[in-house]
């Protein structure tokens, strides 16, 4: 008698194959019918109701607003230039590299830290000094120039 070519090991990777073939099947079959393709425009369209809702049905016409061209206004808001101006301003030096050469100075109007470098002091500083100086844009940003020592006015000359 002769024995069958197919051994049970090729029979279960037959079997297999099928069964993977069918699942495939099945599951292009699923993402056809759920796709959406084939539906009309008017599906893909949002609405927006009077309190800017999102719909999927038009707005009920009855509730509709007129309004007048005219009264609508278009425009952009004014800039405001941030350009450095040349007054005086005081601050207090916050930090101070002296090996590096570079520090801040806290504005005293704005509360805004602003970099000094030490080519723009008139003399040495340390922190916490009071200082007078003139804004300019640097490099990455404003940046303190003519940076001087205010005189302390607040010590009362002591009779000697």
């Amino acid at each position: 008698m002769a024995r069958s070519k197919d051994s049970f090991n090729s029979k279960d990777r037959e079997k297999a194959k099928l069964k993977k073939r069918k699942d495939k099947e099945q599951k292009k079959e699923q993402r056809k019918a759920n796709s959406g393709k084939g539906k009309g425009l008017e599906s893909m369209f949002a609405y927006v109701d009077a309190f800017g809702n999102l719909l999927s049905s038009p707005p009920d016409p009855g509730q509709k607003q007129d309004v007048n061209p005219e009264d609508i206004i278009i425009s952009i808001a004014r800039k405001v230039d941030s350009e450095p101006d040349d007054q005086r301003h005081t601050g207090t030096v916050t930090f101070f590299n002296e090996s590096k050469g570079y520090g801040f100075i806290k504005n005293d109007l704005t509360n805004q830290s602003i970099f000094v470098h030490v080519n723009n002091l008139e003399g040495p500083v340390k922190e916490q000094d009071k200082v007078s100086f003139c804004i300019e844009n640097g490099y990455k940003g404003l940046t303190a120039v003519d940076v001087r020592i205010v005189p302390d006015t607040d010590r009362k000359s002591t009779p000697e």
